[in-house]
């Protein structure tokens, strides 16, 4: 791990917190809805696609394909963590908004609780993960891994736990998860990384999403989703 700065997407969103917050698709909070694309909230525990398995068929885009058959994930977030998923509304956006993700050139910014206190503001971890075990799917340090890059940086010192942003270059599985947990702070919540933690809930959500806006070269696309309820307390 090096010492870093991480660049959170900026403060003001294109949709801001609750200006949307009375349309729901689905039961899904919508937090953008553009005439090619939109954003929902999701909920910790709901999967973005149906798995293997009749357990495991109930999923985001599964219910929203119900009210719009052509939508199509852009990205995906593990099961357990909750915050901002873009979607495109036709196949032609699909691929563009995917070609951005594949040269990374969206920006994502986390928050999360982690246990212990980290000693310093910032950093960067630059470790390899590789599927260390497939059920349930867990990714560790491997030599052989692909390459990830996490920026992080301390938001605030909670008891004998840190809150951090967390800003991933890369976007392999787990991989925020992992990296954490390879540093000795696992997340509170995480029911893999962190198995005797008590808290109720994975606390790690996508707060923030930044892309070149495909109408407007030149401008960005910034949407934020609202605070979760554990940063509250």
């Amino acid at each position: 791990m090096s010492t870093g700065a991480v660049q959170p997407i900026g403060a003001v969103a294109v949709c801001r917190p609750g200006l949307l917050a009375d349309r729901l698709l689905a039961g899904l909070p919508l937090v953008l809805d553009h005439p090619r694309w939109m954003v929902v909230d999701k909920p910790s525990g709901l999967l973005c696609q149906p798995g293997l398995g009749a357990h495991k068929q109930d999923s985001l885009i599964s219910r929203l394909q119900l009210s719009c058959p052509d939508l199509r994930l852009v990205h995906r977030l593990d099961r357990d963590t909750s915050g901002l998923v873009l979607l495109a509304k036709d196949p032609d956006t699909h691929r563009l908004l995917g070609s951005l993700f594949a040269a990374r050139r969206v920006r994502k910014l986390y928050i999360a609780d982690v246990q212990g206190q980290m000693g310093t503001v910032s950093g960067l971890i630059d470790l390899p993960l590789a599927r260390l075990k497939r059920q349930p799917p867990t990714y560790g340090v491997h030599p052989d891994g692909k390459a990830c890059i996490t920026l992080w940086r301390r938001l605030q010192l909670v008891e004998n736990s840190t809150r951090l942003w967390l800003c991933p270059r890369t976007g392999r599985s787990h991989q925020l998860r992992a990296h954490l947990a390879a540093l000795h702070h696992p997340i509170i919540g995480d029911p893999i990384y962190n198995p005797g933690c008590a808290a109720e809930g994975l606390r790690l959500r996508a707060m923030a999403l930044g892309f070149p806006d495909p109408d407007h070269p030149g401008h960005t696309v910034r949407v934020r989703a609202p605070w979760p309820a554990w940063t509250h307390r």
